[in-house]
């Protein structure tokens, strides 16, 4: 009688275990793409995550325990191999099922990086995420992250298809959210569309095309370069000449240069971080981190 009570107990235990055991190992690159896969994969696991808090994925240096966590993971999310340059070597005897890269699904235009006057590369300034002539931060358009959340819930039930049905349910609400978010943003942006801004590097094409926003320039092309005295001059002529109401900086990358920009072009200065920096990792992220975009546009393009 004893025993089997034992048994029994041994078993309810480990229940919760074996379960656990059967979710997929999801590993996602950065926090945006995290947050997305977080929400599809809520109630069921969570997805592990390389580049955190206030991190850059453009100067990320791959630690062991990265490493290991890639090779152990069923799904890797990211971007493109072209973009994550860090995860290539951790990622090479991985087969295209166990990746999901956002910027290669069906229905994702991949802008060229801009070229000419202030979105110019210098010679010095190698941009190490446009080498191939890409802009890879597609996560900025509600329309792209709603592509890849249909693509997560199809390969996690394939890996999973005991889940099936939750990861289904999970992606149909985080798209209707998505859908909300994006007429949010349009309508909250539409009232400083015609406002010129420079921003600290060319990362927020996307969020501009996708609201009609009129960004003229960036301070540098690549974050981990500091912008050479004859591109901040060409720079603070063009701010002038605009009559630029914001120069933006990044909460990752020093400050100074864009305040003494801003200074020179009687411009204010504001905050636009595409990561979400300072954001708790989880399902909500992509959504505060989109609203805080918006929210600081418009602040400092001159509306609350």
């Amino acid at each position: 009688m004893r025993k089997s009570l034992v048994t029994g107990i041994l078993a309810i235990t480990l229940l919760p275990l074996a379960a656990r055991a059967e979710v997929p190992r999801v590993v996602a690159s950065i926090q945006p793409l995290h947050s997305l896969a977080a929400s599809v994969m809520q109630g069921v696991g969570s997805p592990d995550l390389v580049v955190t808090g206030a991190q850059s994925e453009h100067t990320y240096t791959l630690r062991p325990s990265d490493a290991r966590k890639l090779a152990d993971a069923q799904l890797v999310v990211l971007v493109d191999p072209n973009y994550e340059t860090f995860v290539t070597r951790a990622l090479k005897d991985k087969s295209a099922s166990a990746m999901v890269a956002l910027a290669r699904l069906p229905g994702v235009r991949v802008l060229p990086a801009r070229e000419g006057g202030v979105w110019e590369a210098e010679h010095d300034e190698h941009g190490h995420h446009h080498e191939d002539g890409n802009d890879y931060h597609v996560w900025l358009d509600p329309t792209n992250a709603r592509l890849l959340v249909s693509a997560l819930a199809e390969r996690l039930a394939k890996l999973d298809p005991e889940h099936a049905e939750r990861y289904q349910a999970n992606a149909d609400a985080t798209e209707e959210r998505l859908s909300a978010l994006d007429m949010l943003l349009k309508l909250k942006l539409m009232l400083v569309a015609d406002k010129p801004f420079a921003v600290f590097h060319d990362g927020y094409q996307y969020l501009e095309k996708r609201y009609d926003l009129n960004a003229v320039g960036s301070v540098t092309v690549d974050p981990d370069r500091p912008p050479s005295a004859k591109r901040l001059a060409a720079l603070r002529d063009r701010l002038k000449a605009s009559g630029t109401a914001c120069v933006f900086r990044e909460p990752q990358f020093p400050a100074p240069v864009v305040h003494t920009l801003a200074e020179a072009a009687g411009a204010r200065e504001g905050v636009l971080d595409p990561q979400g920096a300072d954001i708790p990792p989880g399902p909500d992220l992509y959504f505060t981190l989109m609203t805080r975009l918006s929210d600081a546009l418009a602040s400092c393009l001159g509306t609350k």
